[in-house]
Protein backbone atom coordinates (compact mmCIF):
# COMPACT_ATOMS: atom_id res chain seq x y z
CA UNK A 1 0.00 0.00 0.00
CA UNK A 2 3.05 2.14 0.90
CA UNK A 3 5.46 3.46 -1.35
CA UNK A 4 7.98 5.07 1.61
CA UNK A 5 7.05 1.43 3.21
CA UNK A 6 10.77 1.17 4.31
CA UNK A 7 10.40 4.59 5.82
CA UNK A 8 6.93 3.55 7.30
CA UNK A 9 8.91 0.54 8.99
CA UNK A 10 11.49 1.78 10.64
CA UNK A 11 9.03 3.93 12.42
CA UNK A 12 7.69 1.46 13.73
CA UNK A 13 10.47 -0.09 15.07
CA UNK A 14 10.13 -1.48 18.76
CA UNK A 15 13.32 -1.22 20.98
CA UNK A 16 14.17 -4.91 21.85
CA UNK A 17 12.78 -6.88 19.32
CA UNK A 18 14.18 -8.70 15.94
CA UNK A 19 13.02 -7.55 12.82
CA UNK A 20 12.24 -9.77 9.73
CA UNK A 21 10.30 -9.76 6.78
CA UNK A 22 8.35 -12.99 4.98
CA UNK A 23 7.56 -12.41 1.46
CA UNK A 24 4.97 -14.82 -0.07
CA UNK A 25 3.56 -13.67 -3.65
CA UNK A 26 1.35 -10.83 -3.25
CA UNK A 27 1.70 -10.81 0.60
CA UNK A 28 4.55 -8.86 2.08
CA UNK A 29 5.07 -8.66 5.63
CA UNK A 30 7.21 -6.85 8.20
CA UNK A 31 7.41 -8.63 11.98
CA UNK A 32 8.84 -7.72 14.73
CA UNK A 33 9.59 -10.41 17.65
CA UNK A 34 11.16 -11.84 20.68
CA UNK A 35 13.46 -13.72 18.67
CA UNK A 36 13.82 -14.60 14.65
CA UNK A 37 10.82 -16.84 13.66
CA UNK A 38 11.05 -16.29 9.74
CA UNK A 39 10.28 -19.80 9.41
CA UNK A 40 7.39 -20.04 11.50
CA UNK A 41 6.34 -17.02 9.90
CA UNK A 42 6.62 -18.68 6.68
CA UNK A 43 4.89 -21.87 7.03
CA UNK A 44 2.39 -19.67 9.01
CA UNK A 45 2.03 -17.48 5.94
CA UNK A 46 1.66 -20.53 3.49
CA UNK A 47 -1.17 -22.12 5.64
CA UNK A 48 -3.42 -18.95 5.63
CA UNK A 49 -2.87 -18.37 1.82
CA UNK A 50 -4.08 -21.70 0.87
CA UNK A 51 -7.17 -21.62 3.21
CA UNK A 52 -8.40 -18.37 1.36
CA UNK A 53 -6.87 -19.40 -2.01
CA UNK A 54 -8.82 -22.97 -1.66
CA UNK A 55 -12.14 -21.29 -1.01
CA UNK A 56 -12.34 -18.02 -3.37
CA UNK A 57 -11.81 -21.83 -5.88
CA UNK A 58 -14.99 -22.78 -4.06
CA UNK A 59 -16.82 -19.58 -4.05
CA UNK A 60 -15.38 -17.43 -6.97
CA UNK A 61 -17.60 -14.66 -5.36
CA UNK A 62 -15.35 -14.62 -2.77
CA UNK A 63 -12.52 -12.84 -4.42
CA UNK A 64 -14.28 -9.51 -6.13
CA UNK A 65 -17.82 -8.83 -4.42
CA UNK A 66 -17.65 -5.47 -3.52
CA UNK A 67 -20.14 -6.11 -0.73
CA UNK A 68 -21.11 -8.53 2.18
CA UNK A 69 -21.44 -12.55 1.02
CA UNK A 70 -23.43 -15.03 3.70
CA UNK A 71 -21.69 -16.95 6.26
CA UNK A 72 -19.63 -19.41 4.61
CA UNK A 73 -20.77 -21.96 6.96
CA UNK A 74 -17.94 -24.32 8.33
CA UNK A 75 -14.72 -22.58 6.93
CA UNK A 76 -11.24 -22.21 7.98
CA UNK A 77 -10.62 -19.14 10.67
CA UNK A 78 -9.73 -16.84 8.45
CA UNK A 79 -12.29 -16.95 5.81
CA UNK A 80 -14.82 -16.52 8.95
CA UNK A 81 -13.15 -13.77 10.26
CA UNK A 82 -13.18 -12.21 7.20
CA UNK A 83 -16.73 -12.43 6.15
CA UNK A 84 -17.78 -11.57 9.76
CA UNK A 85 -15.58 -8.15 9.29
CA UNK A 86 -17.13 -7.35 5.74
CA UNK A 87 -20.36 -7.77 6.90
CA UNK A 88 -20.00 -5.35 10.03
CA UNK A 89 -17.88 -2.74 7.64
CA UNK A 90 -20.56 -3.19 4.74
CA UNK A 91 -17.81 -4.57 2.05
CA UNK A 92 -16.53 -7.35 0.26
CA UNK A 93 -14.61 -9.58 2.21
CA UNK A 94 -11.12 -9.31 0.25
CA UNK A 95 -11.45 -5.81 2.12
CA UNK A 96 -10.52 -7.90 5.24
CA UNK A 97 -7.44 -10.14 3.87
CA UNK A 98 -4.69 -8.05 4.56
CA UNK A 99 -5.55 -7.67 8.42
CA UNK A 100 -6.72 -10.92 8.69
CA UNK A 101 -3.89 -12.46 6.95
CA UNK A 102 -1.27 -10.50 9.67
CA UNK A 103 -3.67 -11.40 12.36
CA UNK A 104 -3.32 -15.24 11.88
CA UNK A 105 0.29 -14.64 11.28
CA UNK A 106 0.50 -12.73 14.63
CA UNK A 107 -1.52 -15.31 16.41
CA UNK A 108 0.29 -18.34 15.81
CA UNK A 109 3.22 -16.76 16.43
CA UNK A 110 2.82 -15.79 19.89
CA UNK A 111 3.09 -19.59 20.59
CA UNK A 112 6.79 -18.23 20.75
CA UNK A 113 7.18 -15.17 21.33
CA UNK A 114 5.31 -13.04 23.75
CA UNK A 115 5.92 -9.92 21.95
CA UNK A 116 4.76 -9.51 18.08
CA UNK A 117 3.76 -7.40 16.02
CA UNK A 118 3.00 -7.96 12.12
CA UNK A 119 2.39 -5.51 9.74
CA UNK A 120 1.28 -6.42 6.27
CA UNK A 121 0.43 -3.18 3.64
CA UNK A 122 -0.19 -0.67 6.71
CA UNK A 123 -2.55 -3.60 8.48
CA UNK A 124 -0.87 -3.96 12.00
CA UNK A 125 -1.10 -6.92 14.32
CA UNK A 126 0.51 -6.33 17.66
CA UNK A 127 1.06 -7.67 21.38
CA UNK A 128 3.50 -5.64 22.36
CA UNK A 129 4.00 -5.15 26.63
CA UNK A 130 4.69 -1.59 26.15
CA UNK A 131 2.58 1.52 24.74
CA UNK A 132 2.24 1.55 20.83
CA UNK A 133 2.93 4.55 19.00
CA UNK A 134 1.88 4.55 15.12
CA UNK A 135 2.85 6.35 12.28
CA UNK A 136 0.62 7.77 10.01
CA UNK A 137 1.44 8.13 6.39
CA UNK A 138 -0.92 9.81 4.63
CA UNK A 139 0.82 10.71 0.95
CA UNK A 140 0.90 14.30 0.22
CA UNK A 141 -0.86 15.70 3.72
CA UNK A 142 1.24 17.99 5.51
CA UNK A 143 0.41 15.81 8.23
CA UNK A 144 1.99 13.02 6.47
CA UNK A 145 4.75 11.13 9.07
CA UNK A 146 4.37 13.95 11.18
CA UNK A 147 1.05 12.62 13.35
CA UNK A 148 1.17 9.84 15.07
CA UNK A 149 -1.10 7.61 16.70
CA UNK A 150 -0.26 6.29 20.70
CA UNK A 151 -2.34 3.31 21.93
CA UNK A 152 -1.68 2.74 25.67
CA UNK A 153 -0.39 -0.93 26.97
CA UNK A 154 -3.28 -3.16 26.38
CA UNK A 155 -3.40 -6.78 27.90
CA UNK A 156 -4.56 -8.42 24.61
CA UNK A 157 -3.55 -8.29 21.03
CA UNK A 158 -5.35 -5.54 19.00
CA UNK A 159 -4.86 -4.02 15.69
CA UNK A 160 -4.40 -0.34 13.15
CA UNK A 161 -4.94 -0.63 10.00
CA UNK A 162 -4.84 2.49 7.33
CA UNK A 163 -6.74 2.46 3.93
CA UNK A 164 -5.91 5.68 1.68
CA UNK A 165 -7.83 6.69 -1.59
CA UNK A 166 -4.58 8.22 -2.15
CA UNK A 167 -1.75 6.23 -1.93
CA UNK A 168 -0.67 2.97 -3.24
CA UNK A 169 -2.59 0.28 -5.26
CA UNK A 170 -5.08 -1.15 -2.84
CA UNK A 171 -9.06 -0.02 -4.56
CA UNK A 172 -10.99 2.56 -2.98
CA UNK A 173 -14.21 4.87 -4.15
CA UNK A 174 -12.98 7.53 -2.06
CA UNK A 175 -10.20 10.27 -1.69
CA UNK A 176 -9.07 10.35 2.07
CA UNK A 177 -5.41 10.73 2.54
CA UNK A 178 -5.53 8.03 5.33
CA UNK A 179 -7.79 6.27 7.26
CA UNK A 180 -6.87 4.68 10.31
CA UNK A 181 -8.83 2.21 12.74
CA UNK A 182 -8.51 0.72 15.95
CA UNK A 183 -10.00 -2.96 16.95
CA UNK A 184 -8.84 -5.61 18.71
CA UNK A 185 -9.77 -7.94 15.49
CA UNK A 186 -7.58 -6.79 12.57
CA UNK A 187 -9.75 -8.14 9.73
CA UNK A 188 -12.40 -5.68 10.97
CA UNK A 189 -9.74 -2.91 11.66
CA UNK A 190 -9.03 -3.13 7.87
CA UNK A 191 -12.84 -3.78 6.35
CA UNK A 192 -13.82 -0.56 8.51
CA UNK A 193 -10.82 1.37 7.14
CA UNK A 194 -11.65 0.70 3.81
CA UNK A 195 -15.30 1.20 3.90
CA UNK A 196 -15.04 4.60 5.70
CA UNK A 197 -12.20 5.56 3.28
CA UNK A 198 -14.49 5.31 0.72
CA UNK A 199 -16.93 7.44 1.96
CA UNK A 200 -14.30 10.53 2.02
CA UNK A 201 -14.36 12.39 -0.52
CA UNK A 202 -13.45 15.87 0.58
CA UNK A 203 -12.45 16.92 4.32
CA UNK A 204 -15.93 17.64 4.83
CA UNK A 205 -16.76 14.41 5.13
CA UNK A 206 -14.67 13.45 7.98
CA UNK A 207 -17.35 14.09 10.50
CA UNK A 208 -19.83 11.58 8.71
CA UNK A 209 -17.75 9.36 7.81
CA UNK A 210 -16.30 8.67 11.94
CA UNK A 211 -20.04 9.14 12.73
CA UNK A 212 -20.14 5.91 10.84
CA UNK A 213 -17.20 4.17 11.89
CA UNK A 214 -18.93 4.93 15.21
CA UNK A 215 -21.50 2.62 14.55
CA UNK A 216 -19.58 -0.36 13.49
CA UNK A 217 -19.50 -2.89 16.20
CA UNK A 218 -16.20 -3.67 17.96
CA UNK A 219 -14.52 -0.32 16.17
CA UNK A 220 -12.66 1.33 18.61
CA UNK A 221 -10.89 4.28 17.37
CA UNK A 222 -10.91 5.83 14.19
CA UNK A 223 -8.30 8.92 13.06
CA UNK A 224 -9.06 10.38 9.03
CA UNK A 225 -6.97 12.68 7.48
CA UNK A 226 -7.61 14.31 4.22
CA UNK A 227 -5.34 17.49 2.96
CA UNK A 228 -4.78 19.32 6.34
CA UNK A 229 -7.58 18.71 8.39
CA UNK A 230 -7.74 15.78 10.46
CA UNK A 231 -10.95 14.00 12.56
CA UNK A 232 -10.16 11.76 15.82
CA UNK A 233 -11.98 9.25 18.23
CA UNK A 234 -12.20 6.65 20.66
CA UNK A 235 -9.63 5.15 22.70
CA UNK A 236 -6.71 6.71 21.16
CA UNK A 237 -4.52 9.76 21.35
CA UNK A 238 -2.61 11.95 18.97
CA UNK A 239 1.40 12.96 18.92
CA UNK A 240 3.33 14.99 16.93
CA UNK A 241 6.40 13.16 15.98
Amino acid sequence: MFENRKVYRVCHQKQGLVTFHVTVKETNLNIQADSDLSEKALRSVLTHRQYIENHISRVPGFADSLTPLPDPGIAPKIICEMTTAAKTAGVGPMAAVAGAVAQGVGRDLRQWSANVLVENGGDIFIKSDTQTIFTIYAGSSPLSMKTGIKVARRPDSFAMCTSSGTVGHSRSFGKADAVSVLAECCALADAAATALCNQVQTPKDIESAIAAGRRMTGVQGIVIISGKQIGLWGALELVRL
